[in-house]
């Protein structure tokens, strides 16, 4: 039934109000909430295969409305996440709560202790990369769309990162697999370098960008007029906001969740391009992408896992984007493989064949000598034939 398509893009919904009501459970709760996140990604993509299907959505407007309810539902997130570890009860939140369900939210927030807390940084900073993230990408490709656009910042400046905006459109999607591209991890690289060297060259490449277009327009630099700048002020408000809300200790767990929200970015961009080289010349295609159809996060990252077709054709919106099976595929679903990227050991071992495999069934003759120049510099015996 065609309705089931427009639903099982709600699961992204369902995970995002479970993950709020386990941070408000507090204490054993949140932690079990965690694991449940885990479990339906990890296990439901191990068990429930690949969704190749291609249906024709004749509303495709409901489905942007399902992009723009990822604003409300992050805000109420982060809010639940902010209130744990909050003095008092503000907006008397945890009073409203305890009268509507019966379960006293206030003494479960009291006796949580700091290891949930942790937990609770982990989930809220997954929300904030899936909730936020994921739908941002697909609503700041939208630059025709004004009220896309401004929903898709808001969603990023949760990460600190409304720069994605700027340096992924404009830039990355322009230079990807190629080592002018801050986003492309070369062969060899350690995914915790990765976050940190993404991040900066990211935010110089935006800074270049945003002012290029300033000086086209006859606009100043340092003005309101800059989307970075603005972008960052957004971010800064958001940590005002969580100070106000809760003081100094809300104000750093925010910032926690928020650089755990953008770093989980930076590996999902490193396994996403890994060891692909292009020249900058050629069109990009679909093999410059790993690709997976894993069914759970197609469904719940709105078909980010399509990603071969993304980045051949960028405008094309999420729910029209085709699985080329025939892609380099990742190691598993998205959650699988970001667990795979944290342990680089494990990483290299799997992901060597893997570019090995790209070196013979995908490049073309001049990316074998681009490949065979990145082989040199990763530092993997296997790459180097030795």
């Amino acid at each position: 039934m065609i309705i089931l398509h427009y639903l099982k893009y709600f699961l992204f919904h369902a995970i995002g109000l479970l993950s709020m009501a386990a941070i408000v459970a507090g204490g054993g709760y949140t932690t079990a909430g965690l694991l449940t996140v885990l479990v339906v990604y990890l296990i439901g993509d191990a068990v429930c295969g690949d969704d190749t299907s291609t249906p024709q959505f004749k509303h495709p407007g409901i489905l942007t409305v399902q992009l723009w309810l990822a604003l409300p539902l992050l805000m109420m997130i982060v809010f639940s996440a902010v209130w744990t570890v909050s003095s008092g009860d503000p907006l008397g939140f945890g009073a409203w709560l305890t009268q509507l369900t019966g379960y006293d939210v206030l003494a479960a927030r009291d006796a949580t202790t700091w290891p949930h807390h942790v937990s609770g940084i982990v989930i809220t900073g997954l929300m904030i990369g899936m909730v936020g993230t994921i739908t941002a990408h697909e609503l700041t490709h939208r630059t025709w769309d004004p009220v896309s656009m401004f929903i898709g910042r808001w969603l990023l400046a949760f990460s600190f990162d409304t720069i994605f905006s700027i340096e992924h459109v404009y830039g990355h999607h322009r230079y990807v697999s190629t080592i002018d591209d801050p986003a492309t991890a070369p062969r060899g690289r350690n995914v915790y370098f990765h976050i940190v060297a993404s991040t900066i060259k990211g935010n110089i490449s935006a800074w270049h960008i945003e002012a290029k277009r300033l000086a086209r327009k006859g606009q100043a630099l340092f003005s309101w007029h800059n989307a970075v700048i603005r972008g960052h002020l957004m971010s800064a408000l958001l940590v005002g906001v969580a100070y106000a809300i809760g003081g100094w200790a809300a104000a750093g767990f925010f910032v926690a969740c928020a650089l755990w929200g953008k770093s989980l970015l930076e590996i999902v961009n490193y396994m996403e391009h890994y060891g692909m080289v292009r020249n900058p010349a050629t069109p990009v295609q679909p093999r410059h992408s790993w690709n997976t159809n894993k069914r759970i996060s197609s469904w719940a990252m709105f078909n980010l896992t399509r990603h071969s077709h993304h980045h051949a054709q960028g405008e094309v919106p999420y729910q029209d984007l085709k699985p080329f099976p025939d892609a380099p595929m990742m190691i598993g679903g998205y959650l699988t493989t970001i667990m795979v990227a944290m342990i680089p050991p494990l990483w290299h071992k799997l992901m060597t064949p893997k570019v090995q495999a790209w070196d013979r069934d995908y490049a073309s003759g001049e990316e074998r000598k681009l490949a065979a120049q990145a082989n040199a510099r990763s530092g993997i015996a296997a790459l180097q034939g030795r």
